[in-house]
């Protein structure tokens, strides 16, 4: 097993084992069809990449239970908000 899996850290970060486990099932799926690893690791085990890139804030899961990088969710965030507006806009 993992050392990182015996940790509760990544089980609190995620926000429990269930979203832990389908998150790394779902982005180890994604790996596996060719995605890029979001993380720099020496290694080529998948299931490592996938801890790295939870422990580095790289991947969530969604409220729909999808796998989400941040930099994707970043983007959401700011079309959500809208345009940037001055009071001289106005």
């Amino acid at each position: 097993m993992l050392e990182e899996l015996k940790e509760e850290e990544i089980v609190n970060k995620v926000g429990g084992r269930f979203k832990l486990s389908t998150l790394i099932q779902k982005r180890l799926v994604q790996l596996n069809q060719g995605s890029r690893a979001l993380v720099n690791v020496d290694t080529h085990d998948k299931m490592s990449i996938v801890l790295q890139e939870i422990m580095q804030d790289k991947i969530v899961l969604n409220m729909d239970n999808e796998v989400e990088s941040i930099p994707d969710l970043n983007a959401a965030v700011a079309a959500a908000e809208g345009p940037d507006l001055d009071v001289s806009d106005l």
